[in-house]
Parts: structure tokens; sequence; C-alpha cells
């Protein structure tokens, strides 16, 4: 039986994980040309294409996705057999990746699994929810909190909170005296939303699309807490989930009235990595902190 070199499929892997054989030479510490003779020597052995290698970019051919399914999972087992060896004491050693859409939902499961294992060490992202789901699936995150993660056969997810939207605006607008609005006071003011490929964004706009209210002008920005600043600088109405508000003084909370919107946070991980030690240890973590729901 014909072997294959680890280091040719570590190349290639870097190479289309990556995109990019200048970046895959700097993840993997070795030089271009190093890196390219591998990939290369991988090609010749077999007779086979596995990029097509345009002047400013490279395309995985359909051999090569065959072979970088292989070779995700054979390195996810890689991984998860270091990590088990890594976790012999108790959790003494390793390092988990964690993406996150909010501070608000993470940073609690941050700290409890800090005191929880103390000599781990942590590191978070932040991202909408479909760059984190990426980033789960490219194993560029071990773990990954999200909003109304879609239901996909490749990733575990425990719902652990649900959210309702707000609207809100500065002290000084006219709505500040009221206690709440009406999706259809929308209408006519000057919203202020996330960009239009993030979650809330898409969860707000099939709420209003529903109502089949016609929205005036929109002005997009690409944060929450852009959002929160350019509310207070009286610059229009934002809307938002009412966990990630906060206690700021300069904002007045108005909960929507009859119909409500609302999103469902996730703890996601791969379904294949669900049961290595140190994603189980973070999901023991979220369950022994909230009430879930269930998995799937």
């Amino acid at each position: 039986m014909t072997s294959i070199s680890h280091s040719q499929l570590r190349a290639f892997h870097a190479v289309a994980t990556e995109g990019s054989f200048t970046r895959a030479a700097q993840l993997l510490n070795v030089t271009q040309p190093t890196l390219s003779g591998q990939v290369r020597a991988l090609e010749e052995r077999f007779g086979v294409r596995l990029f097509d290698r345009r002047r400013r970019r490279i395309e995985v051919t359909d051999i090569g996705r065959n072979l970088l399914d292989i070779t995700f999972r054979m390195f996810s087992l890689e991984l998860e057999a270091v990590q088990v060896l890594s976790a012999a004491h108790a959790l003494k050693r390793g390092h988990l990746r964690i993406g996150a859409d909010a501070p608000y939902h993470s940073v609690p499961f941050l700290s409890a699994f800090h005191r929880r294992y103390p000599d781990l060490r942590l590191s978070m992202t932040m991202g909408n929810t479909k760059s984190l789901l990426d980033d789960l699936l490219d194993q560029r995150c071990d773990v990954a909190i999200a909003a109304n993660v879609k239901t996909d056969s490749r990733i575990f997810a425990l719902p652990f909170r649900q959210d309702h939207f707000i609207a809100f605006v500065d002290r000084a607008h006219p709505w500040a005296r009221r206690r709440s609005v009406k999706l259809g006071d929308l209408a006519g003011q000057r919203l202020l939303l996330r960009e239009p490929t993030s979650n809330t964004r898409q969860t707000f706009d099939a709420a209003i699309a529903r109502s089949r209210i016609v929205l005036g002008e929109i002005l997009e920005i690409g944060s929450r807490e852009a959002i929160k600043e350019a509310v207070a600088a009286g610059l229009g109405v934002g809307v938002i989930a009412q966990s990630e508000l906060g206690d700021d003084l300069r904002l007045k909370a108005l909960p929507f009235e009859g119909e409500q919107i609302t999103s469902t946070e996730f703890v996601a991980c791969l379904q294949e990595r669900k049961g290595s030690p140190l994603v189980k240890a973070f999901l023991a973590v979220v369950k022994d902190t909230t009430d879930l729901k269930g998995a799937r």
C-alpha cells in the first residue's frame, strides 16, 4: 500500500485552508519554496492537480476538496490526541479558542471556566454568527457562542438564552419619555442598524417583513458598540438585543409592544469535537451555569 508523507499533507491542508501559499508558509514556519515543493511533490506523485493557480489567487480543485475533507478529519483527530495527552493531569495544559458574537453572553462563561481550570490558556475572537460558524467549521476556533445557529449535521449546538429585541434612543429624543414603542412607530424614523449580513439585522428584517412595515432611512453600522455611540450622539433610533444594551445612562431602552422580536443564543462546537477534553470541559461549565433547553 502506498504511504503518504505527513508533511506533504500538512502543507496541502495549510494552503487549502489559508487560501495562500504565503500565509500557509508563515503558519507552518517554513519557506514558501519549501512549502510549494511539498505540494508539488504530492501532486506529481499521484498525477493530480490539487490547486488551480491563478495570477493573484488559488482555487482548490474537485480532487483537492475531496482530500481537504479527509485532512480536516485527520488533523482534527491528531489535535484531539494532543489534547487528550495534554489534559492527562486534570486539564493542567491546553489552549481553548472561543469565538463569540458579543461579550455579554460569553465573558461569564470564560470567567467560570478560568476559575475551574486556572492553568488553561483561553483566547476569544469576536464576529457575527456566519463568520463564527465558518471559523468553527474551518477549525480556527474550538467553541462558538452565537445567535440563531441553524441546524447543521456537522455542528453540536446548545441553546442557553433567549433574548428580546428593543429600540433605544438618547435621553434628548422625543421618545425618551415613553415606556415602550410599537414596531409600526419605527416607520419614518432614521434607524441605526447592524450590517445586512449580521444575524441581528436578518432577524429584525424578517420581523419587519412579516409586519409589512415600510421603513425609512437606515444608517448601517458594523458593531453594537458603534451603534450605541451613534444613538447617544442623537443620530437616530437603535435596535438591539436587550442584554447587549448595558447600563449606559445616556440611553433609554424602549421594549416593543405586541409582537416580540427574539433571538436565541447557542454554544456550539463540531460534532466530532464535543467529546474532546477541552471542549467537553467548557460545555460542562456552560451547563452548570445556565438552564439549557436541549441540544441538536
